[in-house]
């Protein structure tokens, strides 16, 4: 019997140059700065260019991870996307980021919104843990501020761009995925959605008018929904693995909001020095949050062997899950 452990050997982000700022938005919409910061914790988030997409930043955060684990894109065995805004309905975005990267693997597209990165990395352990692959590289890549109404100022000061990417390879050692938790609730479909552009609503002049391609958001049901979702992710993911609260290392939690996180660390009984918080910089950037966030700790040197980290998030669907990780390169599989 296979007793096979996914391990995270690489990690990568892609970011777009252009840094939008809170008080740019003054001069866009009705807001302002301290109200932003007060009841988000965003100051600047990151658009990108005009011809930039979702798979030049899904394949450069990937170019990066790969280069990271030592693994050739020849030896590369499935590549698993996570996004909400793919470049087109089809063909995949990752199908389009393994032609940018030059691969041959297999290559497909995970959609659950802000939670697509939890779930993404559960299914390409899987894979690996099944002895199916032994290199796969899991991506979150989001351009949301494409999907944005500028003149909603409920939404368009939440969202920014950007793509992480982490390389999972075989490992036969205690280190690597331990568990994950994945949960989703479609009765509330309707409290974060993007109406129009699918099979059920096509685009016309009608959709476009109404702005129905653009972000719709329950912000206050969003809210309590998020604060329940972390601590039920994070508890269950843990208790998959043996652990409790007390072991994590580090949370990484989804970059929706400062005050989403900091309530529910509350909840959980985490001490904040342990939890893993950017959203003042890029916003949310949907399912690239987590694996940016992981980049930045693995990039300063903060990540030690044997850490237990935790990614944790929420969104559209409604979709939560959870991911607990020791960290470590353990041991060729």
């Amino acid at each position: 019997m296979n007793s096979f452990r996914a391990v995270i050997t690489g990690t990568g982000v892609s970011l777009p140059k252009r840094i939008l700022t809170n008080r740019e938005l003054e001069s866009m919409v009705d807001t302002d700065d301290e109200w932003i910061k007060t009841r988000t914790g965003i100051e600047e988030r990151r658009l990108v260019e005009p011809d930039e997409n979702v798979s030049d930043m899904a394949a450069e955060a990937g170019v990066l991870a790969l280069k990271e684990a030592g693994i050739e894109v020849s030896d590369l065995h499935l590549i698993v996307l996570a996004t909400s805004s793919p470049d087109m309905i089809m063909p995949s975005a990752a199908c389009m980021t393994q032609a940018k990267l030059g691969a041959t693997c297999p290559a497909f597209d995970v959609m659950a919104a802000c939670s697509g990165f939890v779930f993404g990395l559960s299914v390409g352990a899987q894979y690996i843990e099944s002895g199916s692959f032994k290199n796969v590289l899991v991506i979150g890549s989001d351009a949301l501020t494409r999907h944005l109404d500028w003149e909603d100022r409920r939404t368009c000061v939440l969202f920014g761009d950007g793509a992480g990417a982490v390389v999972l390879t075989r490992s036969n050692g205690e280190h690597g995925v331990l568990a994950s938790y994945l949960a989703s609730d479609g009765r509330g479909a309707d409290l974060l959605k993007i109406p129009a552009g699918g099979s059920a609503s096509p685009g016309s002049e009608k959709t476009l008018a109404r702005r129905d391609h653009c972000i719709k958001m329950n912000g206050h049901e969003v809210f309590k929904f998020a604060v329940r979702a972390i601590p039920d992710a994070v508890e269950k993911a843990l208790t998959g693995a043996g652990l409790e609260p007390k072991d994590i290392d580090y949370l990484i939690p989804h970059q929706a909001n400062r005050r989403i996180i900091d309530a529910a660390a509350e909840r959980l009984d985490i001490d904040l020095t342990k939890v893993v918080v950017n959203i003042e910089r890029y916003g949310n950037t949907s399912t690239a949050s987590i694996p940016i966030a992981l980049d930045e700790l693995n990039r300063e040197g903060r990540l030690r062997e044997g850490d237990v980290l935790v990614f944790v998030g929420f969104g559209a669907g409604l979709t939560w899950g959870a991911n607990v990780v020791r960290w470590g390169k353990g041991v060729a599989g």
